[in-house]
């Protein structure tokens, strides 16, 4: 075991402040890895103040980690000291399963370990993430990093990359096609990105007339004022394919009609119950699909990973002293950040 700096949240109110934890020494499969950038996720947010119900305090936040490798275990054949590597959302699953088996461990049919507020399948303890000094993970759940890529700026490809890149592959995205992306946050900017990269013509949704610019700078070709009906009349049965990114309840239907026949709205920002409910004679009477995707697993993220050094792509980041953490936090929750605030660890270390 080895006591190290990190910082964390000991209850609902607290907010997030130094505290020590505890790593494990490295099994023989694993890798030990200093932390030098980790990202901040609204998922960071939500566990810290137990939005979800389900946080185990003191949590330590943090699931976008790049960091470089310090130590590994006697059967870790394809990672040495010195390596730079990353570690997204999950740091183990069941291994068995037939999502496993595929290299699909967001789905693991026993359910993955977070890579904090998780379950470690061989002690039971809590696992606790990026926001401190040093992480242990096991090889099979860490990534190789380009070396072509900033490190701080691919830190959010972990979680905010990865998010929009599986479903857009796993649907079929290709050049010709037309995509949507419904809003333009840190998820957001990044389906615009990756569509753009994968040769589609791609469109902005936002509420926003002040997005129009940004949006364009970012690799759309359009931007459809969402909340104007004679503009989204206009795109009526026009895109193959809808990203929505938005993680609040807002509706949907409008969006359903904008596909064509055979269109898919595709979710990977909602956790709640749909409010309003969908229009199914819109999805019946047009053959339109509504999905869901949940991150991706190992294979498909390192796969997103070297697409993003091949293709020069990278996040948006604000880099910040950890220190500010809880001011940084106020910020997400106004939308002021453009796109994801990634922590300079370094500042833990002073």
């Amino acid at each position: 075991m080895e006591t190290i700096k990190a910082y964390g949240a000991q209850s609902e109110t607290s907010g997030v402040a130094p505290l020590s934890i505890d790593r494990r020494d490295p099994r023989p499969d694993d890798v030990a890895i200093r932390i030098d950038y980790c990202g901040i996720c609204h998922s960071d947010l939500h566990f810290v103040h137990n939005d979800w119900g389900w946080t185990v305090y003191p949590v330590v936040p943090g699931h976008e980690i790049v960091g470089t490798v310090t130590a590994v275990g006697d059967a870790v054949e394809n990672f040495k000291p010195g390596d730079r590597v990353g570690v997204g959302c999950l740091v183990d699953s069941c291994r068995e399963c037939s999502a496993c088996d595929e290299g699909l461990e967001q789905y693991c049919e026993a359910g993955f370990t977070g890579t904090y507020n998780g379950e470690d399948r061989h002690d039971g303890s809590i696992t606790y993430g990026g926001y401190s000094e040093a992480i242990v993970v096991s090889e099979r759940f860490v990534l190789r990093m380009p070396e072509k890529l900033d490190a701080a700026a691919a830190a959010p490809l972990l979680c905010a990359g990865i998010t929009t890149y599986s479903p857009l592959k796993y649907f079929g995205v290709a050049e010709g096609d037309k995509v949507a992306v419904v809003g333009m946050g840190g998820l957001g900017h990044m389906g615009v990105k990756f569509a753009r990269a994968m040769g589609a013509e791609v469109t902005l949704f936002t509420r926003s007339e002040s997005k129009r610019e940004e949006a364009m700078k970012q690799g759309a070709h359009k931007v459809v004022i969402s909340t104007d009906s004679d503009q989204m009349e206009a795109v009526a049965n026009t895109f193959d394919y809808i990203l929505d990114t938005v993680p609040v309840q807002h509706d949907f239907n409008p969006y359903l009609n904008a596909l064509k026949h055979s269109g898919t709205l595709i979710l990977v920002g909602l956790l709640e119950p749909i409010e309003p409910p969908l229009d199914a004679a819109a999805m019946v009477l047009r053959r339109r699909i509504v999905a869901g995707s949940l991150i991706g697993g190992l294979p498909e993220t390192q796969a997103m990973l070297d697409f993003c050094a091949e293709h020069d792509i990278v996040c948006d980041i604000e880099m910040l002293d950890i220190r500010n953490i809880n001011e940084a936090y106020e910020r997400m929750q106004k939308s002021d950040v453009r796109y994801r605030f990634v922590i300079d660890m370094n500042t833990l270390r002073r």
